[in-house]
């Protein structure tokens, strides 16, 4: 499945349990005050451009995962830049 497709279907609102994660994949939470929810390839992790994110979000807000995932507290918008450039 396209990651587009996955982005897609996430930001439609659909809904699945925590534990519905593809091989392969993590969930991943994304905002600032509203959190929503992405399933993204674990190669993110390897890419560059998302590791400057993920540094970006330790040196601002550490790791504190109250939602139980790893939690990015950034614009979705820019998120969705970020990883439409992976």
């Amino acid at each position: 499945m396209a990651i587009r497709q996955m982005l897609r279907r996430s930001l439609s609102g659909e809904r699945r349990s925590p534990t519905e994660v593809p091989k392969g994949h993590l969930a991943v939470y994304v905002g600032e005050n509203e959190k929503r929810r992405f399933v993204i390839p674990i190669s993110y992790l390897n890419q560059p451009l998302f590791q400057e994110l993920l540094y970006q979000v330790e040196e601002q807000y550490g790791f504190d995962h109250p939602m139980g995932g790893l939690t990015i507290p950034c614009s979705q918008e820019y998120f969705l830049e970020v990883t439409s450039q992976l």
